[in-house]
């Protein structure tokens, strides 16, 4: 799975070899802070609109910037590599600025995917996606299943696990 996360550099040279042979680049980006049946589910449904889904994963300096100063939870290269463990997912790599702009400018996927919090006008990078023939695809939200709720659960859920553990004892 290691062999799936790539510097932007080296696959820039993998996705022009194969958009030259006629295949459709999927692109997405996110943190996948801690990974669950939402976000599986979406890049699922990435995949099927192309045939290679690359994942941009934003650093840890830029997943903090954005969800605030006690995430992200899982190190960058950690939440790399969960992601690039997915059969869906056909490479990843790291992202260091707020959004993904630069990177979907350098990559000019075929196909942009975003979640359902986000439309097609709102989306970063439509622009360039859209000039160059592409499209942009918004998946919708899989409701009940986000990273922040599952933090809520498990921190409420933390306090009747330690006093049931030290009972064990």
């Amino acid at each position: 799975m290691k062999d799936k996360i790539k510097s932007q550099e080296d696959l820039k040279g993998l996705l022009n070899r194969e958009k030259a042979a006629g295949r459709t680049i999927v692109f997405t980006n996110g943190c996948f802070d801690v990974v669950h049946v939402g976000h599986v589910r979406y890049l699922e449904e990435a995949k099927s609109l192309g045939d290679f889904l690359v994942v941009a994963v934003n650093s840890d300096r830029s997943a903090s910037a954005l969800k605030g100063p006690s995430r992200p939870i899982n190190a960058e290269l950690d939440r790399a590599e969960v992601i690039a463990a997915l059969a869906c997912v056909d490479y990843v790599t790291l992202f260091d600025e707020p959004d993904p702009y630069r990177i979907i400018s350098f990559l000019k996927p075929d196909v942009l995917v975003k979640g359902g919090d986000w439309t097609k006008e709102t989306t970063v990078g439509r622009d360039i996606v859209e000039q160059a023939g592409g499209r942009v695809v918004i998946i919708p939200y899989t409701e009940g299943h986000s990273t922040t709720a599952l933090i809520d659960r498990i921190v409420a859920r933390r306090g009747s696990y330690i006093k049931k553990s030290s009972r064990e004892r």
